[in-house]
């Protein structure tokens, strides 16, 4: 069995626990500050998804975080709770799943996200341009995952804090092996699997979807799903990759709505 690395009411994996998205928290991370991630999206309504701001006015996070529609997004935000924060608040103007989104075998698992107004430049708040092209991670590249979703298997909800931790890109051929998924689902040239590196079981967790799997400082995925339970060293966390046809796409939406 697997699990959606987001929240929704009253569901977990099967049935996931209180307001996340079909995702995943932070398993093993710590917790950072705003202005090291000022990209980071927080997307709240009846699932929790996190999201990157990709420019001044679009957050790219999962499609699979479509089964909420969002009204807003929320940038700056290290504690969820705090209220002496400068975090900037966004209605959404638009929603877009990727056109081909095949949610039973998460295939092309992203979603662009159209702000009614541009988000304002502050130390807390900045985008994260995507590059032109993308080359698929070497297996044993270390990462970046963050989120605000689940910090462990036991305890429901979200994490009041932004957090972060360092993931180990899986081989794909030994991520679909007999002792990983096998091939159920199976982990296609467009996912990239990142977790333990055979000392740690870093991961993401319920509530984490959406949100970016950063290597050497670029955005290569977003956080689709993972294994029934978080932190299983054979079970890593599985990321949609911004392949060239993906940042095409991604381009091309963007460019076509702003006419």
């Amino acid at each position: 069995m697997f699990c959606l690395r987001g929240f929704v009411v009253s569901v977990s994996c099967v049935v996931l626990i209180v307001q996340s998205s079909h995702g995943s928290e932070i398993i093993n991370g710590k917790e950072v500050d705003t202005n090291s991630l000022p990209f980071m999206t927080l997307l709240m309504n009846r699932q929790l998804c996190g999201g990157t701001l990709i420019s001044p006015q679009w957050v790219l996070t999962a499609a699979h975080c479509a089964n909420a529609t969002f009204k807003n997004v929320s940038l700056g935000v290290r504690s969820y709770s705090a209220k002496d924060d400068s975090r900037q608040v966004i209605q959404t103007e638009r929603q877009i799943p990727h056109p081909w989104y095949e949610p039973d075998v998460h295939v092309n698992d992203l979603m662009l996200i159209k702000l009614k107004k541009k988000a304002k430049k502050t130390k807390t708040v900045n985008w994260l341009p995507l590059g032109k092209t993308i080359k698929y991670p070497a297996a044993g590249t270390n990462c970046l995952v963050a989120g605000w979703g689940k910090t462990n298997n036991k305890r429901g909800g979200m994490s009041d804090a932004l957090m972060s931790a360092n993931v180990t890109v899986i081989d794909r051929k030994k991520c679909n092996s007999n002792g990983f998924y096998n091939k159920r689902p199976f982990i296609t040239t467009g996912m990239i699997c990142a977790g333990s590196n055979g000392k740690n079981v870093a991961d993401t967790c319920q509530g984490d979807s959406g949100g970016p799997l950063l290597c050497n400082g670029v955005l290569l995925g977003v956080t689709s799903f993972g294994g029934k339970d978080c932190g299983v060293a054979n079970q890593p966390g599985v990321y949609a990759f911004l392949s060239e046809k993906q940042l095409t796409w991604i381009q091309k939406t963007m460019k076509k709505s702003e006419i």
